[in-house]
């Protein structure tokens, strides 16, 4: 008869996850990964299969999370622009406190492992598409509203934010100033197109 099990398995995937995050797929080695767990090899792969198994559990995490992070920005109190404006600053924030560097664990995994790993690029690709659709859906709203102009197409300029803030990441990993993040932040917002004064 198996024992049960005496760990949290949410614990030992956020702890795998940030093991993870700090050293990259391949180079994160099984005794890596027993350090930051607590557990032995044998409850690893007996409560997750292997490493890449347990890996992908750890993207999953953090991919839900992210994605959930979007959807309560843009679903905070407030008009739909302000939503909007307000995810970019929030995500700023995160950018700008990095002060480490680690980055986006979807990007680090989506430069690694994006183009050889089908798991890893159907996960990448899920957020990005769920996060399009999102902002999507506010700049939307936010036509609707009358706060940005109607005759635009809303996909485009939510692509347009996303490419800003994907590509404001990229640059704070390298050690951007964050007065360059937030000054380029604020400009992509200024230039969403507003309907005509009249």
């Amino acid at each position: 008869m198996a024992r049960p099990r005496t760990f949290d398995e949410d614990q030992v995937v956020c702890a795998a996850r940030d093991q993870f995050w700090a050293t990259g797929y391949t180079a994160t080695s099984l005794d890596d990964l027993t350090a930051a767990t607590g557990l032995g090899r044998g409850s690893l792969y007996g409560a997750f299969g292997d490493k890449h198994a347990l890996f992908l559990r750890a993207l999953d995490s953090y991919c839900d999370e992210s994605t959930a992070a979007i959807r309560a920005d843009l679903s905070a109190p407030g008009s739909p622009l302000e939503r909007l404006a307000g995810h970019v600053r929030a995500m700023v924030s995160i950018i700008a406190g990095d002060v480490d560097r680690h980055g986006c664990l979807i990007a680090k995994s989506a430069a690694e492992l994006g183009g050889a790993d089908p798991e890893v690029a159907q996960r990448v690709n899920r957020v990005v598409t769920e996060a399009h659709a999102l902002l999507t859906e506010c700049v939307g709203e936010a036509q609707r509203a009358g706060e940005l102009a109607a005759g635009h197409d809303p996909a485009r300029l939510a692509g347009l934010v996303l490419v800003v803030l994907r590509g404001l990441e990229a640059v704070g990993t390298c050690g951007a100033p964050q007065s360059m993040i937030r000054d380029a932040a604020e400009q992509a917002l200024a230039l969403l197109p507003r309907p005509a004064a009249g």
